[in-house]
C-alpha cells in the first residue's frame, strides 16, 4: 500500500485485503469466487494466503434503461434470475425493454462463462468469500449476493479492499460478514484508489483461475501426503 491510503495495483490490493481475513485460513469449506474481471486479481491473492480453492462468479446486473447503474434484477450462472418487480412496476418498464436487457445481459454471461472456463464451484452449504476489487454504488456486488443466496450458502462474506463507507455499511447488513479494508471519504470512484487500473484482460482471468487450481491441487496433495 502507498503513502495516502492508495494500492499500488490490484495485487497489492489482493494481499492488503488478505491481512484482513487471516481468520477464515484453514477452513474446510471455504470458497472464495471473484467478481470477473477486476476483482479477479484481488481474489487470487485472498485464495493463496488462505489456502482456499478460487473461482469466479458470473453475474450481470438488469439497469433500469436509461438509468444503468440503477438495478431492477440480475442474473447468474446456473440459471439463476431475479427481477425486482417493485422496482419494473414503479418505472413502468415496457416488457419488450426488459426482454432486451435480459437478452443482451444473458448472452455476455454466456461469453464469459466460454471464456473463463469457470463457475463451476458448488456454493451450497459453504462459507464464500465475495470479492471485487472495490465498491463504489456496490449495484453489481448487490446483484452478485442476491444471485448467491439463490444457491444457498452457509455463510457469506464481501471483502474489498477499498470502498465507499455508507456502501460498506448498507452491504454488510445483506450478509454475514463485511471487510472493507479501506474506507475513505470523501469517495468518488474505485479507481482513484489504485496507482494503477488498468483493465484486467480475460487472458489474465483465465491465467490466474488456472494458477489458482494448480496451487490448491498442490496444497491439498502435499497434505494428503503427510499422512
Amino acid at each position: 500500500m502507498l503513502p495516502g491510503g492508495r494500492f499500488q495495483n490490484r495485487t497489492d490490493a489482493g494481499r492488503v485485503l488478505a491481512t484482513h481475513l487471516k481468520h477464515y485460513a484453514g477452513s474446510s469449506d471455504l470458497l472464495v469466487l471473484a467478481l470477473p474481471r477486476g476483482g479477479v486479481p484481488i481474489a487470487y491473492e485472498v485464495a493463496s494466503a488462505l489456502n482456499a480453492p478460487l473461482d469466479v462468479f458470473l453475474v450481470r446486473k438488469l439497469g433500469v434503461p436509461g438509468h444503468e447503474e440503477f438495478a431492477m434484477g440480475a442474473i447468474a450462472s446456473g440459471g439463476i434470475h431475479f427481477l425486482n418487480r417493485q422496482v419494473v412496476a414503479d418505472l413502468q418498464i415496457p416488457r419488450d425493454q426488459l426482454a432486451q436487457v435480459i437478452a443482451r445481459e444473458e448472452l455476455e454471461l454466456q461469453r464469459r462463462e466460454g471464456a473463463y472456463g469457470g463457475g463451476r464451484a458448488v456454493i451450497r452449504g459453504r462459507t464464500v468469500i465475495l470479492v471485487d476489487d472495490g465498491l463504489a454504488t456496490g449495484s453489481t456486488m448487490k446483484a452478485a449476493v442476491t444471485a448467491l443466496k439463490h444457491q444457498r450458502p452457509a455463510r457469506i462474506v464481501i471483502a474489498v479492499p477499498v470502498g465507499s463507507p455508507s456502501t460498506c455499511r448498507e452491504l454488510g447488513a445483506e450478509v454475514d460478514e463485511m471487510v472493507c479494508a479501506w474506507t475513505p471519504e470523501p469517495f468518488f470512484a474505485v479507481g482513484e484508489w489504485y496507482e494503477d487500473f488498468s483493465q484486467t484482460s480475460d487472458e489474465e482471468v483465465r491465467t490466474l483461475l488456472r494458477l489458482a487450481r494448480e496451487e490448491h491441487a498442490a496444497v491439498a496433495h502435499s497434505s494428503h501426503s503427510a499422512y
